[in-house]
């Protein structure tokens, strides 16, 4: 008898592994949720899962979604759905006193989500995933290692393997998340203070492995990690990898181009022109530097994970490290949730309790 019952909302590239990994590790009984049943029916005989139940049903319809978590006992519910469909899935969690996890990557719906929570028994933990999510875990987990922090670099790309357009990009997951972040505001803390700062600005360039990658200022891969050391670190900072050339390229298309104010028509060229892909690798790097005793110390955490084959199926790098993220700390808080309640940002979970659980070994060296 499986431990636990959870409902799975949008059988996406991000939910439909997610509905894998806990269908398969014989603990969850999963409801997976999408707005067109065909797909998700397909997805689940396609992979052979079990204790998995498909209905149909447009998350977006408030009265039906309503409806739906109000006469089944979930002990949570998971959005993988786009950033704006998820201040309604909290809500409704809230009142049916449901925890919650999503992968969100918008500040302001995490905003709404912290208040929503203030003073709720249930869990309330969004921005689940790499970045948001698994990266301030890493971050977190190697600033505890120094007596005095100073600066805490952290980045993320998913890349295509072997690019061969002008973005030298593929679109290995949403969109509507991939232009939030190249066009919402960034935060980070400078001079020991949490500050704003534009997206697609702080151009810097990096090599790992020998291969040149460039950075730039994106939205929301931070999570809520500069609110937590505010005031205890002299500079941090999130961006995102790309290979040379692409900073520039999205600039013109958001900026000089003004499709930053046009983002249904910004979506319709990416969608139209880039390609998918289920080659591509995912790059984690975090810098972190400051003082242990009087010297001066830096510690780095780089990794690459590259695709994995889950039941049968090959699945993108991105995938696996997203879906891991969330599957791994709902694993978690789930089986402690006498440790948990209300608001629980990433940083508060251990980076070594999600590399040895069964969802988040894919991050394990």
């Amino acid at each position: 008898m499986a431990k636990y019952s959870v409902a799975v909302l949008g059988a996406g590239k991000i939910g439909s592994l997610i509905t894998c990994l806990l269908a398969e590790s014989g603990d969850y009984d999963v409801h997976l949720v999408n707005q067109h049943r065909d797909a998700a029916d397909r997805l689940v005989a396609d992979l052979s899962l079990s204790r998995v139940t498909v209905t149909g049903l447009d998350a977006q319809d408030a009265q039906t979604l309503d409806q739906y978590m109000g006469s089944h006992r979930f002990d949570a519910v998971v959005s993988s759905l786009p950033y704006y469909c998820n201040t309604l899935v909290a809500d409704l969690a809230a009142k049916h006193k449901i925890n919650y996890f999503d992968l969100t990557e918008d500040v302001e719906v995490t905003r709404h989500i912290e208040a929503l929570s203030a003073g709720k028994r249930t869990v309330f933990m969004p921005q689940c995933g790499l970045a948001p999510g698994f990266i301030s875990i890493a971050a977190n987990a190697l600033m505890q290692r120094f007596d005095q922090l100073d600066t805490v670099k952290m980045r993320v790309g998913a890349l295509p393997v072997n690019p061969n357009n002008a973005l030298k990009y593929s679109l290995t997951w949403s969109t509507d998340g991939l232009i939030n972040e190249y066009g919402n505001t960034c935060f980070g803390i400078e001079k020991g203070e949490l500050t704003t700062l534009l997206p697609l600005e702080g151009f810097e360039t990096i090599t790992l492995d020998g291969v040149l990658y460039e950075a730039f200022n994106t939205s929301g891969g931070l999570g809520t990690l500069a609110e937590t050391y505010a005031g205890k670190v002299n500079t941090m900072n999130y961006k995102t990898l790309r290979y040379p050339g692409h900073c520039k390229k999205i600039r013109l298309l958001m900026n000089d181009l003004k499709l930053n104010q046009d983002r249904t028509t910004l979506k319709r060229i990416l969608e139209h022109a880039i390609p998918k892909t289920l080659q591509d690798v995912v790059l984690i790097y975090v810098a972190v530097a400051g003082k242990r005793g009087d010297d001066l110390f830096e510690e780095n955490y780089v990794k690459k994970i590259y695709p994995q084959t889950i039941a049968g199926k090959l699945w993108s790098s991105i995938q696996v490290t997203t879906a891991a993220g969330l599957c791994s700390v709902l694993d978690i808080v789930l089986n402690h949730l006498d440790k948990y309640q209300g608001f629980v940002c990433q940083e508060r979970i251990a980076l070594e309790d999600v590399v040895t659980n069964r969802f988040g070994q894919y991050y394990a060296d």
